[in-house]
């Protein structure tokens, strides 16, 4: 029997290789699946920043902080997950001496990447039109500009095999926590019946970025402009961009929360989470049973065991 609790706070996720990460408060726990066909699970305890001092939870702060931490955490659980991997490659080949991945300097090179593509280049490109004067005009076009390169970079990678696996244990961890969040019994059959679509989705953050960046920064180039007597140059004003990220990033992740709470109370507010639902259909995918399993496995872990309602309040959002 289904009973849904509106007061269980949320719990947050990601897919890993072959696997998901779900966080509920302070425990922290990843399965995956081995070749073997078990499951290996890590599970950890961690003090979210945001809590370790009333300042740090202040609103737009605690969302700042909160994109910090989850960053880390992501990539030390996908880390650890990709040793996985390569342990039972090394196993399945007869090596029983191999080195352990370095997805480090994989992922900072990544995001250095990342900051041309998303953050420079869309500047350059508005540059072009020559709307340095033009505030709005000017971000407007460099939004649309990021928009577009991120739903390229999302539907290019997509037809990697690695990544469609990795889509569809991003499907299987929202079914996971639909479940849950609806007051079912944890099991494949009933997280099963759920959609791979979840209105409080990192697919669905990026794309409030994108929209909230084109006022936000339109905004801040008027106020800096002003108290600098003229218009900065490509350089400048991409230093200045990218020390506001945090900042543009604590605002989304207040417009997340709020749209995601309201879509649930209020038809008529489901239209600010239905963009982002429909970009999640090139994100997620239909997972298997098997990844379906792995995901609870991870989900129970994370609360306490099999009851619905976890041993601490969780106090995730994505």
């Amino acid at each position: 029997m289904s009973v849904k609790n509106e007061n269980i706070t949320r719990v947050g996720g990601q897919a890993v290789i072959e696997g998901v990460m779900m966080r509920c408060g302070s425990t922290i726990a990843t399965a995956v699946r081995r070749k073997s066909g078990e499951i290996e699970a890590k599970v950890e305890k961690i003090v979210p920043w945001a809590k370790r001092n009333f300042l740090l939870d202040l609103p737009i702060i605690r969302g700042a902080l909160n994109l910090i931490e989850m960053l880390s955490v992501g990539m030390a659980t996908l880390n650890w997950s990709a040793d996985i991997a390569m342990q039972d490659d090394a196993e399945s080949r007869g090596v029983t001496d191999y080195k352990k991945s370095k997805t480090w300097p994989t992922m900072l090179l990544s995001f250095v990447i990342g900051v041309g593509l998303f953050v420079f280049l869309p500047l350059f490109i508005a540059r072009l039109f020559g709307l340095e004067r033009e505030a709005f005009l000017f971000n407007l076009v460099a939004g649309t500009v990021r928009m577009a390169i991120f739903m390229v970079y999302l539907i290019s990678i997509s037809f990697l095999p690695d990544v469609k696996r990795l889509f569809k244990y991003h499907g299987a961890e929202h079914k996971s926590i639909f479940a849950f969040e609806n007051g079912d019994a944890l099991s494949v059959e009933n997280a099963q019946r759920y959609l791979t679509f979840h209105p409080r989705c990192g697919t669905s953050f990026l794309l409030i970025v994108a929209v909230v960046s084109i006022l936000f920064f339109a905004v801040a180039d008027s106020i800096i402009a002003g108290l600098l007597g003229f218009i900065p140059g490509i350089f400048l004003r991409f230093l200045i961009h990218l020390a506001l990220w945090p900042l543009l990033a604590g605002l989304c992740y207040e417009v997340l929360k709020i749209s995601a709470a309201l879509s649930e109370r209020y038809r008529w507010a489901r239209f600010a989470v239905w963009p982002g639902l429909l970009m999640q259909r090139i994100s997620t995918s239909e997972p298997s049973d098997d990844m379906v399993e792995v995901a609870l496995f991870a989900l129970k872990s994370a609360v306490g065991g099999e009851g619905i309602i976890p041993k601490e309040p969780c106090d995730v959002n994505r």
